[in-house]
């Protein structure tokens, strides 16, 4: 609402004011009363105030001098002149102190309405103005880059869902239109030159992952096609990019960027390509796809050949529920049991299929209990040498270095707690990552195959809180970020950390902290100044 002061030396006339518009009807709240022009100022002073009325004609501090005072001081304010007096002094300092209406008493109620209302629409054209440039200089902040990037790696690692929601979500990024349109994934690296040349220590893959990605980011942002471009956490090495295929020639894009990289770094990136993706809940596949052609590629990826068939996932999202399960419960014989069965599968029907199953498995394991174990073993073998599983020609093969994989994950879950502990705290690592979707104890239950009542004793046990309290506790650690830090309204903040609305989302937080959220952020607390968002 906006605030409303009242400046008059006569009690009568301000109380009559108040009755003669419908204040709340019409957005606006009226804070205070002033009995002449220094009152006024000592309120200005001490709280906030969007519409002053004021008389002209007071004793101590009339209000010319009000106008000059607020126009100076204030200049934001929007003044409106109500006065007993047609006198061309009022009138010309009203003009100059930018008074937005000059009114005579008796002031009816209809002139009062429509005054006020016509400084109510200037008054939402500004909001919306700050609001539009305070989100444009939100977008170029680094913390809104860094969520658009997570919001990513959400899309192509977890499963989709709450289409509204990400609807949303998408909109917010300026994604929303690439649901409906095919894109492309393309994953770049860089791998160990093979030969007789030796490679300086100073120019190695490892040493040059963060020139590579620097470099992929802004050829990327300057490429003038649509083009997303992310990095996902577990493989530093590689840079991926999402084209819409309308817009972007992939084949020119490839040897643009092979160039670039070539030119820059002294190596040729390793290049591989997704088939054809049609909305959000294909990116999942696309992604896999395109680390997947990357591995099998030697050198520079050639584009897809036209008409080419891309192959049906291996691994189905109910299969990847049930050995998430499993190895988060720390149930070896039938983790096992269940990855032979699908190795066997995937073998029987092509070497390829075979392949994509062993890359596939791999990511489950890597995200399922990725967290606690160690990445710098097998895990950068896999990607860094892609010879190595040309070497798992058989099942046996596969079976055995999934199961070591595996093992090595486990006995670094087992070192953190038991199976339960490894539960509770990869949902609370879910919960961190997810915070700002419509979460609930039933969802997060049935991702880790629980009972929902079961879950929220085991997770109030572990946690030392319940579910409700240490997702609102996450989002609310946010939400006074997002209001030291940036300019963006509480709707805005609201959206950003999961909260349905902001009126919602303002009772919370006073509840949660005695002070609203638009106090707080004029004078934070100094405990919350170092605060940082979780990633």
């Amino acid at each position: 609402m906006y605030r409303v002061l009242i400046v008059d030396d006569e009690p009568e006339i301000r109380q009559g004011l108040r009755l003669k518009a419908d204040f709340a009807g019409l957005g606006m709240s009226v804070t205070g009363e002033a009995g002449n022009g220094l009152e006024a100022m000592e309120r200005l002073a001490r709280e906030p105030v969007d519409i002053v009325i004021t008389d002209m004609n007071m004793p101590v501090m009339n209000g010319v001098s009000v106008l000059e005072d607020c126009y100076r001081l204030y200049p934001e304010l929007k003044l409106i002149v109500i006065t007993g007096y047609e006198d061309f002094q009022y009138a010309r300092a009203a003009v100059r102190n930018q008074a937005r209406d000059y009114l005579l008493k008796p002031v009816t109620g209809d002139e009062l309405t429509a005054v006020l209302l016509k400084v109510k629409e200037e008054l939402d054209r500004e909001r919306s103005e700050q609001d539009r440039q305070a989100f444009a200089q939100w977008r170029l902040s680094q913390y809104y880059k860094e969520m658009k990037e997570h919001f990513l790696v959400q899309l192509v690692k977890e499963e989709v869902e709450q289409a509204a929601v990400l609807k949303e979500r998408a909109a917010l990024f300026e994604l929303g239109e690439w649901d409906l349109a095919d894109v492309r994934f393309v994953t770049a690296g860089l791998r160990e030159r093979t030969g007789d040349a030796p490679e300086a220590p100073e120019r190695t893959p490892g040493m040059l992952r963060l020139p590579f990605e620097l470099l992929g980011r802004e050829f990327a942002g300057g490429y003038g096609s649509p083009c997303a471009v992310f990095r996902d956490p577990n493989y530093p090495g590689l840079v991926h990019y999402i084209l819409q295929d309308g817009g972007t020639d992939l084949a020119h894009f490839s040897a643009e960027l092979a160039g670039c990289v070539t030119a820059h770094l002294g190596y040729e990136p390793v290049i591989g390509y997704s088939g054809l993706k049609l909305g959000f809940s294909q990116w999942k596949e696309g992604y896999l796809e395109s680390l997947l052609s990357w591995n099998l590629s030697e050198n520079a990826a050639i584009p897809l050949a036209a008409g080419r068939a891309e192959p049906e996932p291996v691994l189905t999202d109910e299969l990847a529920r049930t050995l998430r399960r499993l190895l988060l419960q720390g149930e070896r014989d039938a983790t096992r049991q269940t990855v032979r069965r699908e190795l066997q599968a995937a073998f029987a029907q092509s070497r390829s299929c075979l392949v994509k199953l062993i890359f596939q498995l791999y990511l489950l394991v890597d995200t399922a209990v990725g967290a606690a174990a160690d990445r710098g073993g097998q895990a950068q073998q896999l990607w860094l040498y892609p010879e190595m599983v040309h070497r798992l020609d058989s099942v046996d093969k596969a079976e055995q270095f999934l199961m070591e994989l595996i093992d090595h994950a486990d006995r670094a879950v087992q070192a953190g707690g038991d199976a339960e502990d490894s539960v509770i705290r990869t949902a609370t690592q879910y919960i961190d990552s997810n915070y700002m979707y419509d979460l609930n104890l039933t969802q997060l239950a049935q991702r880790f195959n629980y009972n929902s009542s079961y879950f929220s004793e085991l997770f109030k046990a572990k946690v030392g809180r319940s579910f409700m309290a240490y997702l609102t506790g996450t989002r609310m650690a946010q939400a006074t970020h997002l209001l030291v830090s940036t300019t963006l309204g509480l709707w805005d903040i609201a959206e950003l950390t999961g909260f349905s609305n902001a009126s919602y989302f303002s009772a919370r937080f006073k509840k949660m902290y005695g002070i609203a959220p638009s106090d707080f952020r004029q004078n934070p607390p100094e405990k919350f100044n170092s605060q940082q968002p979780k990633k």
